[in-house]
């Protein structure tokens, strides 16, 4: 007999993923990654997404830290760093994240700093967001797991 349970997690999980869907934080994108997950390779989406929160990570930073500096004007740089983060991010379906990248990224080929400074708050604010619910919702996918592969004896 299947673990009790298994059910409204996964219940959860679409709940979670319909409203991250109607936000506009997921795209499309996201259930064509998902669908690459097979049972050969069961982590998959969880493994491609944490290389790209490790790979973010140090986008922010360098973004930051281009518009810290006190003489900056490498609008060029920014620019590849965003076409990095704007790529990652539509390859894993974070259309938010996306659409941040673009708006900052129009900033940056202005050579508008207070524009690209006020991205880079919403980027990182977008960002945080979009991690905090994916982190949820491989929570709640590990607890479905461990819910749907629990046995219990037969009761005579």
């Amino acid at each position: 007999m299947l673990g009790l349970g298994a059910d409204p997690l996964r219940a959860d999980m679409n709940r979670l993923l319909a409203l991250l869907f109607h936000q506009g934080v997921l795209d499309e994108q996201f259930v064509q990654l998902q669908q690459l997950q097979d049972e050969s390779s069961p982590n998959f989406v969880y493994e491609v997404v944490n290389i790209y929160f490790h790979e973010s990570e140090k986008l922010l930073k360098n973004l930051r830290g281009l518009l810290m500096e006190r003489e900056f004007s490498d609008y060029k740089k920014m620019g590849i760093h965003l076409n990095q983060f704007m790529g990652s991010s539509s390859s894993i379906g974070a259309k938010r994240v996306r659409n941040v990248c673009v708006a900052f990224r129009a900033a940056s080929e202005q050579n508008n700093r207070a524009g690209c400074l006020g991205a880079l708050e919403l980027l990182e604010h977008e960002y945080c967001y979009l991690k905090n619910k994916l982190h949820e919702l491989f929570h709640i996918e590990q607890q479905r797991v461990l819910a749907a592969g629990v046995r219990y004896p037969m009761q005579n």
